[in-house]
C-alpha cells in the first residue's frame, strides 16, 4: 500500500485502540450537553451575515431601525427580525423615542468575538 493511501496520512486512525485513562479524563473534562447546546445556540445566532453587519454598524453609534434597514440595503422587516435575534442573546439593547425604536451595541463582547474571528480569518493577530 502507498504512504499516500493510509488512512492515517490522512488523519484517521488504521486501528480501534482506546486508551482508557485519556479518553476518561477527556470525558471528565466536557461541559454539559445542555451548555453546550447554549453555546451552539449563541454561535447560530452570529453565524449570519446580516448580523454581523448589524453589529459593525452599530459600533460606536446609535441607529433607529428605518436608518439601520437604509444602511444595510435591506428591507425594515428583515432589519427587524436580525435585531430580534441580536436581542434575544443581549448583543443589542434599544430604547424607544415617540415612533422610533433606536439600537444600540447591547454587550460588546458579541461584537469583540465577531472581529477576532474576522481578524483570525484575515490573517491579522489578535489584539
Amino acid at each position: 500500500m502507498r504512504d499516500s493511501d493510509r488512512k492515517v496520512t490522512k488523519g484517521l486512525c488504521e486501528v480501534d485502540c482506546i486508551d482508557g485513562p485519556r479518553a476518561s479524563e477527556a470525558r471528565a473534562g466536557l461541559p454539559p450537553e445542555v451548555e453546550s447546546r447554549k453555546v451552539a445556540d449563541a454561535m447560530k445566532v452570529l453565524a449570519h451575515p446580516g448580523r454581523l453587519r448589524v453589529l459593525s454598524a452599530l459600533q460606536g453609534r446609535e441607529l433607529c431601525v428605518c436608518d439601520l434597514a437604509h444602511v444595510l440595503g435591506i428591507s425594515f422587516s428583515g432589519t427587524s427580525q436580525q435585531l430580534k435575534e441580536l436581542r434575544r442573546l443581549g448583543a443589542v439593547d434599544f430604547r424607544a423615542e415617540g415612533k422610533l425604536a433606536y439600537y444600540r451595541i447591547g454587550d460588546p463582547f458579541w461584537l469583540g468575538l465577531a472581529g477576532t474571528v474576522a481578524e483570525k480569518l484575515n490573517g491579522a493577530p489578535p489584539k
